[in-house]
């Protein structure tokens, strides 16, 4: 009886249908894609792949000749030119904040038009195209070899970043706040100055922050091309040889990089996380 109880609900029991086995196709032809460019990129490279064993040697023989022996004599000029460079990271700073927070807000779901949406962000997407130094270069026809050509570079280039980092920002907000505003009947120009913008506020600074650290490093970069501060003291006497000098300069370089990164993220880490 048992037995024949047994066959019955085996009968009777619907069969389980397996899950189809998952197509790897895709991913494998992505992967075959991605290899195929790279090889062909590195067949067509320019490259003389014999002489990469003497780059070991020549990197140490440069690095003797930069390190072992630094002209410091012309320290005060440099740390005159660091300082400059500073100051174009800084107005840079300032500029693309200044710029890129209101556009950025208005980028974001919810704060502006669809329409003012989508050419805010197109906008971003084509500053964050184009090269610091491409920028530069085309500044410097209208504004001359000076630092203000560098700093307005620096600030027109962060925008696109700034602005991303902006709208981002404010649309992972949490809605509580908002819809407390809007429940209290303010419109949108009060859920922005009551709501999003208190919240917004830490995280945008950090991100100000960090942008002026981006800017430090960019400086130096923006020298080279004529922009003035310690890029164009290295593109000098990098010219010249004079690699004892170069050196030094780079030692300056590294030295205070390092501080003003470590003092940017002690106030991104208090503005973060509090006291």
């Amino acid at each position: 009886m048992s037995t024949m109880l047994q066959s019955t609900t085996a009968t009777a029991s619907p069969a389980v249908a397996l899950p189809p086995r998952p197509s790897h196709l895709t991913q494998t032809a992505a992967t075959a894609v991605v290899g195929l460019v790279l090889l062909v990129a590195t067949a067509t490279l320019d490259v003389e792949w014999a002489d990469l064993r003497a780059l070991p040697a020549a990197v140490a023989e440069y690095g003797v000749l930069m390190f072992a022996d630094p002209d410091w004599s012309r320290l005060p000029r440099a740390l005159f030119e660091m300082w400059r460079s500073i100051s174009m990271a800084w107005l840079g700073a300032m500029l693309c904040v200044v710029v890129s927070i209101p556009l950025g807000m208005l980028a974001a779901d919810g704060v502006g038009p669809a329409w003012l949406r989508l050419a805010l962000r197109g906008l971003f997407a084509v500053i964050r195209a184009v090269p610091e130094v491409i920028i530069a270069l085309v500044l410097l026809t209208v504004t001359g070899l000076t630092p203000f050509t560098g700093a307005l570079a620096l600030g027109i280039a962060g925008i696109g970043t700034q602005g991303k980092w902006t709208y981002e920002t404010v649309e992972t907000l949490r809605d509580g706040a908002a819809d407390a505003v809007r429940a209290a009947g303010g419109g949108r120009a009060a859920v922005v100055r009551w709501a999003l913008w208190p919240a917004a506020l830490p995280a945008l600074l950090s991100f100000a922050l960090y942008r002026f650290e981006i800017n430090i490093r960019m400086s130096a970069v923006l020298g080279i091309v004529g922009a003035g501060g310690i890029g164009s003291m290295l593109a000098n006497y990098t010219n010249y040889r004079a690699w004892d000098t170069v050196g030094m300069l780079l030692i300056v370089v590294v030295v205070t990089t390092m501080a003003v990164d470590a003092v940017s993220g002690a106030l991104r880490r208090r503005i973060m996380e509090g006291p």
